[in-house]
């Protein structure tokens, strides 16, 4: 069955058309609670903007969802909690609206500086004052910068072309990467202190909700001014209309509040001249807006298909840094996984991955993650995704352990996975060939080679004459195509071990002949897709 997704809200027609290209696609605006409750049952995934707010009652009764996307930055729309204690991963699209917010940030603190919008409105009544728009020049001055992340870094090399002094504050990214973008890291009051202009680019926390609140606006300069693209409960917004109104603050410049839409009940800045306003325009471009719409729906194609997700908010986040060291060895940890249950044949209470080679120099974490999918999606109903996978492993008291080693004994970059039962324990291997061809190069310290597909005969031996010839015939009379073979010798010269790849599921009947084979030991039959 074809799974199904629902739109929402207004997204660009492009990132429509490519979810169409895989899934059957419904686009439903402006639907009340009611009605999105009485139809989210039906859906594997939802897409939003920021017009659906996805609650905690909305997660509960979309018994099928698996994905929700967010064509944007923010996810505060979005209950996480709600959504990740369900096994439904949130995703983002936190770069393809990056510019126009950069921009858009730059244009209304230009602006501000220079009373842009009150001067046309002076001259659009038919008046030509000049002398009450008197702006001033950014050059020379001090913007601080509070979250130098991507919106923010390049917000402050902008500004640096304006000739413009950039100081941050941002306890995420390190004096190396301040320096490489050109900010001094400075603490939370230092900053207020010396800024002669701060723009806010974080995203809402408990840190940051109302971080600019009455009092850290006592401890700015006399006439600062203050720029808000990001979020709007992030700043104060009756404490900085009151600033506006005594002179404290000498400007404003507002893109997003805390309650949207704004209207003339909830605007605190109603009648003051030293504000710029414009209504949540910071990813209003053309660009930006097939930008995100695209890049969720990529999202969302890779989660429905089971694929490890960048963007995903409810699971550890990986840097791109990271991303590109790790990235291919995905498929090979979650198929080794499956290979590691289907070897166990007993619950399994332990399970240790060590990395080496490039993978010892990097964050892993999210590969274990992909193993854990692997090993336990072929023994559980429920499904099993890169976001539920590890608290499922906690729920049933499996022992999960991660190392690394600089030493490697075949491969220079390699997996290593034992899976320990209480009877029993295995062990898995594998690698990228060529940095990108997956292959099982180990089991239970019996050297081998194999690609990790479709369906797989593991078969242990005794080291005599016409094993194989026997497996074969019994296959071959079935009409089961061997689509090829690997034989490996183990530390036990008495043992062998066969890897069969199989074109198609093997019957019962067929399984129990191979079985009874004299000198067969075990014959294990695995779907490294399922």
């Amino acid at each position: 069955m074809t799974m199904k997704i629902l739109v929402s809200d207004d997204v660009s027609e492009k990132g429509v058309a490519l979810l169409r290209q895989h899934f059957d696609v419904d686009v439903k605006t402006n639907m009340s609670v009611s009605e999105l409750i009485a139809c989210i049952g039906e859906y594997d995934a939802l897409v939003t903007r920021s017009q659906t707010w996805v609650t905690k009652e909305i997660i509960g009764a979309a018994t099928n969802l698996k994905v929700i996307g967010r064509a944007g930055v923010g996810v505060d729309n979005i209950d996480i909690p709600a959504a990740t204690a369900r096994g439904i991963m949130v995703l983002n699209a936190p770069e393809g609206n990056t510019l126009a917010a950069t921009e858009h940030t730059i244009a209304i603190m230009m602006a501000m500086t220079r009373h842009v919008p009150q001067a046309h409105a002076s001259i659009q009544e038919g008046k030509w004052d000049r002398k009450s728009f008197d702006g001033i020049q950014v050059q020379g001055r001090t913007l601080g910068i509070i979250g130098v992340g991507r919106i923010g870094s390049r917000v402050a090399r902008r500004m640096q072309a304006m000739e413009m002094t950039t100081i941050g504050y941002d306890p995420y990214i390190t004096e190396e990467r301040g320096q490489q973008v050109g900010v001094e890291l400075v603490d939370f009051d230092t900053l207020l202190a010396k800024s002669d202009y701060i723009t806010i680019h974080t995203p809402l926390t408990d840190e940051t909700r109302n971080m600019l609140n009455a009092d850290a606006i006592s401890k700015m300069k006399d006439g600062v001014r203050i720029v808000n693209c990001a979020r709007g409960a992030c700043v104060d917004t009756k404490a900085l209309a009151e600033a506006l109104k005594s002179g404290k603050v000498a400007g404003a410049a507002i893109d997003v509040y805390p309650d949207e839409p704004l209207t003339a009940e909830n605007n605190p800045f109603l009648g003051i001249p030293n504000v710029v306003q414009t209504p949540h325009l910071g990813a209003s471009t053309i660009e930006a807006q097939i930008g995100v719409a695209v890049d969720v729906a990529v999202g969302v194609i890779d989660a429905l298909e089971g694929k490890p997700v960048m963007t995903a908010v409810n699971m550890a986040p990986i840097p791109k840094s990271v991303a590109t060291v790790i990235q291919p060895y995905f498929r090979l940890a979650e198929r080794m996984g499956t290979i590691g249950i289907a070897l166990a044949g007993a619950p399994v209470c332990e399970i240790e991955v060590e990395y080496t080679g490039a993978l010892s120099e990097t964050e892993t974490q999210a590969l274990t993650t992909a193993f854990l999918k692997g090993l336990l999606n072929p023994i559980l109903q429920d499904s099993v995704n890169f976001v539920n996978a590890p608290s499922i492993a906690k729920k049933r008291h499996l022992n999960v352990k991660e190392s690394k080693s600089h030493q490697s004994r075949y491969f220079t970059t390699a997996i290593t996975a034992k899976i320990i039962t209480s009877k029993s324990e295995h062990q898995v291997v594998g690698t990228l060939f060529d940095e990108k061809e997956a292959k099982i190069v180990e089991i239970d310290h019996s050297r081998i080679d194999f690609k990790p597909e479709g369906y797989l005969l593991l078969v242990p031996h005794v080291n005599k004459p016409n094993m194989i010839g026997q497996m074969a015939t019994i296959l071959g009379s079935a009409g089961i195509n061997i689509n090829g073979m690997q034989v490996g010798g183990s530390t036990d010269e008495e043992t062998n071990i066969m890897a069969i790849a199989v074109g198609d599921d093997i019957p019962k009947d067929i399984m129990t002949k191979l079985r009874n084979i004299k000198g067969i030991l075990d014959v294990k039959l695995i779907n490294c897709e399922s």
